[in-house]
């Protein structure tokens, strides 16, 4: 497709060694010339495209793959194992991410039909295949980078279109229930918002079910269907994920980043952190530094 090869010109073109970010303030741009090592992250919600190249992104028990010309839906804040899976040298893993915006979502939901906003069940994570108008709106948008006097004007314009495509796409279900208030979705990014934010505190789940307005069998339930994982299970990804974020930026003493993140014990810091990342912090740590931006990004 010819917007796709554009999009492909326009990423090689742009993209930069670190976070890949850009002067457009929601998008980032991915470039690997390797395979990379499965990551543990956690993803933002996020509209993520691969021009080229593959991906795979895991959450829980469900692994998602996603080559050139689709596109991944995170519709909250989930703790993922991703990493590409094909790139080489002459043909580079590359990848476009766009930052999804409720608010946005919620004032484009007024030019919808009532009949068809309805929120199904909520889902974490989804894969589609981009369609014509998706592509062409992605180009234009990275036409952009090229143009720093258009940007102001016409950035919120075109993401706004990025949006509208997705709305009235395949996932439009899953976008329309990040822009509903009262969307079950809705309800469980509020409990996840709260965990990410006291993550080293105790969790009461059902104190936690009573502050967003559910159930505990409700809350419990639509948690894992939208996180593959109970609330327990995600306090402990997101303080893991804390924790070794905190050992590569200062390699401080590990026992103390684990109290720090709500460990009562450095054996039980490094019985759990060893479970999820498959060594012990101070390997893991040696092994992270000698990475690039790129391999630990999970979209």
């Amino acid at each position: 497709m010819q917007a796709l090869e554009e999009i492909r010109a326009l990423i090689l073109r742009h993209a930069k060694a670190g976070d890949g970010a850009t002067s457009l303030a929601n998008v980032r741009l991915r470039k690997s010339e390797a395979v990379t090592w499965p990551i543990n992250s956690v993803c933002e919600p996020a509209f993520a495209l691969v021009a080229q190249g593959k991906k795979r992104t895991a959450l829980g028990d469900m692994a998602f793959e996603y080559g050139s010309g689709h596109y991944l839906i995170a519709s909250v804040d989930l703790p993922v194992v991703g990493g590409v899976v094909r790139a080489t040298r002459a043909e580079p893993y590359l990848g476009f991410v766009m930052t999804l915006n409720p608010a946005t979502i919620a004032t484009l939901m007024l030019e919808i039909a009532s009949d068809d906003r309805r929120a199904g069940e909520p889902l974490g994570l989804a894969v589609s295949r981009a369609s014509p108008d998706l592509l062409d709106a992605v180009a234009r948008v990275l036409r952009l980078l090229s143009r720093p006097k258009d940007v102001a004007v016409l950035a919120p314009m075109l993401e706004r279109e990025i949006l509208w495509r997705l709305l009235t796409g395949e996932q439009g279900a899953m976008l329309r229930q990040i822009g509903l208030a009262g969307s079950r979705l809705s309800q469980i990014r509020r409990a996840i918002h709260w965990i990410r934010v006291h993550y080293s505190e105790p969790l009461a789940t059902t104190e936690l079910a009573q502050v967003v307005g559910m159930s505990d069998s409700s809350f419990h339930r639509h948690f894992r269907a939208v996180t593959s994982m109970s609330p327990l299970q995600y306090q402990k990804r997101i303080r893991l994920q804390e924790a070794r974020s905190r050992l590569l930026a200062d390699a401080g003493v590990i026992a103390s980043v684990g109290y720090d993140v709500g460990y009562e014990s450095p054996s039980q810091f490094s019985r759990e952190y060893s479970r999820l990342f498959g060594v012990p912090p101070g390997k893991d740590m040696a092994r992270l530094r000698g990475m690039s931006q790129v391999d630990r990004s999970a979209t």
